[in-house]
């Protein structure tokens, strides 16, 4: 299996210097464990709880200011991670939701980093981190029911051939590539900034793959480092 490496536009560096990703692309086996998410979830709440870990107000801090270089209002609409955090903080714990979703929000939760999850089979093209032009749609719900938004010009998103995959950097993902347990091919994005420390990146990704492999016995994945 070969690496899934998404494209990143050029202006995405410029908005934010020192940008790092890891990229991680996963072949899942069947589910055997399927309380590790839960139970790693629990254990990153209570972590932020206990002030861990020690760079995340300088980190979500920098992803603000990143929002708001492109218009977005960081208070209103935050990076996932900061919105996760401040529910930990607010409410001591976050409800189990699917064993995948539990896991790779436990890593954000512990490390403080924007983590998204993809069902890539619903993928039509490669992912690519872009600059909005802003006729591009994107399918979401709005109280409890499905419609279709567009893009904010000049607003970073990630997206597909068909449209946006995740508004506002990583703010909100859509309907059309919601990651669960049962999807077969898996991508998992994780985004830094060089407030977080370089070998930490490294650790969220392998706390990722470690928690997946205890899930799933057998899985296969392939990582790559994506950086300026």
């Amino acid at each position: 299996m070969s690496a899934l490496i998404p494209s990143i536009a050029p202006e995405i560096y410029r908005l934010a210097p020192g940008f790092r990703a890891l990229s991680i692309s996963v072949t899942a086996a069947p589910v055997e464990n399927a309380e590790i998410g839960k139970a790693e979830l629990q254990a990153a709440c209570e972590a932020v709880l206990a002030g861990e870990p020690r760079w995340a107000d300088s980190h979500l801090a920098a992803w603000a200011e990143v929002f708001r270089s492109f218009g977005a209002k960081a208070k209103r609409t935050p990076c996932s991670a900061d919105a996760l955090r401040k529910r930990v903080l607010r409410d001591g714990s976050l409800p189990p939701l699917d064993p995948i979703v539990d896991l790779y929000n436990a890593v954000s939760l512990r490390f403080a980093i924007p983590v998204g999850g993809e069902d890539i089979a619903a993928y039509q093209g490669e992912p690519r981190l872009v600059i909005a032009k802003g006729d591009e749609p994107f399918d979401t719900l709005k109280q409890g029911n499905p419609v279709t938004e567009t893009a904010s010009p000049g607003e970073v998103i990630w997206r597909d051939d068909m449209g946006v995959t995740c508004r506002r950097w990583n703010w909100r993902q859509g309907i059309r590539t919601r990651l669960s347990i049962e999807a077969q091919h898996m991508w998992f994005i994780l985004e830094s900034l060089p407030e977080m420390p370089a070998e930490q990146l490294d650790l969220a990704g392998k706390m990722l793959t470690d928690g997946l492999e205890k899930m799933m016995p057998g899985m296969q994945f392939n990582m790559a480092l994506i950086s300026e």
